[in-house]
């Protein structure tokens, strides 16, 4: 018995100081000052803003909806709203920076939103241009 309850408090703190290490790095409600020194370097052509919408289709649809208004499919289901996109509040910082480390890093504190470990910096970028397409435009 005792082997057990020492592989379940292992495994309890390994969880725990996991989830503080990515919590530490998810964007919280108010911006980022790192975010805010980032430069888009993919400028916002055509093809830029096309190559994140195919990408925003594929990873973002089921919480933000096609358009962006936080109405997928799958918003239903979570506890905090999925962010309109398309409006000109931004929560967690209105900067392209900003909203490239969202994307990457998920949005805290309570992982509303997942970090991103599977897109690449050009994809993400992709998508921030492609997310700037569909509403009002912020500071960049």
């Amino acid at each position: 018995m005792r082997p057990v309850s020492t592989a379940l408090i292992t495994a309890f703190a390994l969880t725990f100081i996991a989830s503080i290490g990515v919590t530490t790095r998810a964007q919280n409600p108010g911006g980022s000052p790192e975010g805010k020194k980032m430069v888009n370097p993919a400028k916002p052509t055509p093809d830029s803003i096309e190559a994140g919408k195919t990408v925003y289709l594929r990873t973002c649809r089921g919480c933000h909806g096609e358009t962006g208004k936080g109405d997928g499919p799958s918003a239903k289901f979570l506890k905090t709203p999925p962010s309109d996109l398309s409006d000109a509040k931004w929560d967690r910082g209105s900067t392209d920076g900003e909203l490239f480390l969202v994307i990457r890093n998920g949005a805290g504190p309570n992982f509303d939103m997942k970090p991103n470990k599977v897109l690449k910096d050009d994809e993400i970028w992709n998508i921030v241009n492609f997310v700037r397409s569909l509403g009002p435009q912020t500071k960049k």
